[in-house]
């Protein structure tokens, strides 16, 4: 029987800008207290995306049951034509009448690094779905979303005995040091990026391997190096996949959390959920956007054959 994942998190749309330049050219360091700076985008793109949409976008490629969890707003019928145009699960999308869905306004330079603002929108109002208006879940992802959702739908999955990945993203600066201290005693596992990871020390006071003694696996990405997960006491370095191109870096990371939850799903041993949630952000690296890409898992067998030089399956 196939198991079922709860992604609770974000939907939004982006807009996503290109600077054909570097920001460091143009932001002067002992001048950041008076910050008055303008960049021209004369290429700019919207999509659909949001980390619980970009998520359960990749899972669901993958063929394992991905059932998103989040609010969204009056505006959100196109995204909602689009999920119903891939036979995603659309049961606990709750529209609120008088929200926007989140926006996500997002500019990268020419060294893939980017400056977002972002208005939450119907997002804040994520905790009026409840963990347990799902059935049969058997794991679950706490992703970047509102404040108090977050907070609720975490300690739901640890009262019902749901394991999941707790990813704070950007949601992290959102809580104190002893909130992020709650989160990681709930967690079963944690997700972060090299930076986040830094600023969940720094914030909480704890270092990697005592945050990684307090859960099941500590997974860091580390962009186009890999990454690396801590667990059971042990480091296991994950080489990067090999990337036909690099285009747009953003929903990697999310790409990348959808292979650790099928990994999670199907029992796989640690190393091998690495390389396959690192050859999932490789494929999105490749395109534009953070849902247009597609493949099946011919494709990913093959990828994976060439990138690690070992099988999958």
């Amino acid at each position: 029987m196939k198991k079922t994942a709860l992604i609770c998190g974000s939907y939004a749309f982006d807009s996503i800008m290109v600077f054909h330049d570097h920001f460091k050219n143009h932001i002067l360091p002992d001048k950041v207290h008076m910050l008055n700076v303008s960049f021209l985008v004369p290429t700019m793109r919207k999509e659909f995306g949001g980390c619980a949409g970009n998520i359960a976008y990749n899972l669901h490629l993958l063929g394992a049951n991905s059932v998103p969890m989040a609010t969204v707003g009056s505006d959100f019928t196109p995204y909602l034509a689009w999920m119903e145009k891939h036979h995603m699960n659309t049961s606990y999308i709750k529209i609120l009448k008088d929200q926007y869905t989140g926006q996500a306004f997002i500019t990268t330079d020419m060294s893939d690094n980017q400056i977002t603002a972002f208005h939450p929108g119907a997002m804040d109002q994520s905790h009026q779905n409840k963990v347990s208006d799902a059935s049969a879940v058997d794991i679950g992802i706490v992703s970047p979303d509102g404040r108090v959702g977050m907070i609720e739908h975490a300690a739901q999955f640890k009262q019902l005995k749901i394991p999941f990945i707790f990813d704070p993203g950007q949601g992290m600066l959102m809580f104190s040091g002893e909130e992020l201290v709650n989160f990681i005693e709930q967690a079963t596992y944690i997700a972060a990026n090299d930076y986040e990871s830094q600023m969940l020390q720094a914030k909480t006071g704890l270092d990697l391997p005592t945050i990684a003694s307090k859960v099941d696996a500590l997974i860091i990405t580390k962009g186009s190096e890999g990454s690396e997960i801590h667990t059971d006491g042990k480091l296991i370095n994950i080489g990067p996949a090999k990337a036909d191109t690099a285009q747009d870096p953003t929903g990697c990371g999310d790409a990348y959390r959808a292979g650790l939850l099928y990994g999670l799903m199907h029992d796989m041993d640690w190393k091998t959920i690495g390389q396959l949630a690192g050859l999932l952000g490789a494929i999105k690296v490749a395109h534009l956007g953070t849902q247009n890409h597609e493949f099946d898992m011919a494709d990913i067998e093959n990828r994976y054959q060439d990138s690690y030089g070992e099988s999958l399956f």
